[in-house]
């Protein structure tokens, strides 16, 4: 399945991977450079680090590259009454009787410990589209489900606070 990406996600990624290059590039190389300087390359420490820095930020430039190039841009748009994305959404959990509130994003910003969810996610497709009151089924798999009822829908929209997940 392709990523989702919004037009700010896009931006972001590209601001990110023009840092990389321009900045964090520059800065890597300088520390090989130096850690190179600093004598027997096969026990320096510094040298073996800076490579692995330097191995890494290329790493990232590649995965974010290989993204923008296989995502699909989606819209942020949505009814003011139906979920979408962006939109915190207030939900009680039946079996739990619990109150929960997540925000609905893409799957390249979800993160569980802001409450994030990924419209990709089993409960971030359960309710994407549904509206205040609704109750859902959410499917976890084929033999295990819950159910969900959307108490309430707010559209927070995208401050751009948060950042994209790094893999």
């Amino acid at each position: 399945m392709k990523n989702q990406l919004t037009e700010k996600d896009v931006k972001r990624i590209e601001e990110e991977i023009e840092y990389r290059k321009l900045v964090v590039r520059k800065q890597a190389l300088e520390a090989v450079k130096e850690a190179r300087a600093h004598g027997d390359l096969s026990e320096n420490f510094e040298y073996h680090a800076a490579k692995k820095d330097k191995n890494q930020n290329e790493s990232r430039i590649r995965y974010l590259e290989r993204m923008l190039k296989t995502s699909v841009v989606v819209s942020e748009d949505s009814r003011e009454d139906e979920v979408g994305l962006n939109n915190t959404v207030k939900l009680y959990f039946m079996e739990d009787d619990e109150e929960e509130t997540y925000k609905l994003v893409t799957s390249v910003r979800g993160n569980s410990l802001k409450n994030y969810i990924s419209t990709e996610s089993p409960l971030g497709q359960a309710i994407l589209g549904r509206r205040a009151g609704d109750i859902v089924h959410v499917k976890v798999n084929d033999t295990v489900g819950y159910d969900v009822e959307i108490r309430s829908i707010e559209n927070t929209g995208d401050d751009g606070s948060d950042k994209l997940r790094s893999f």
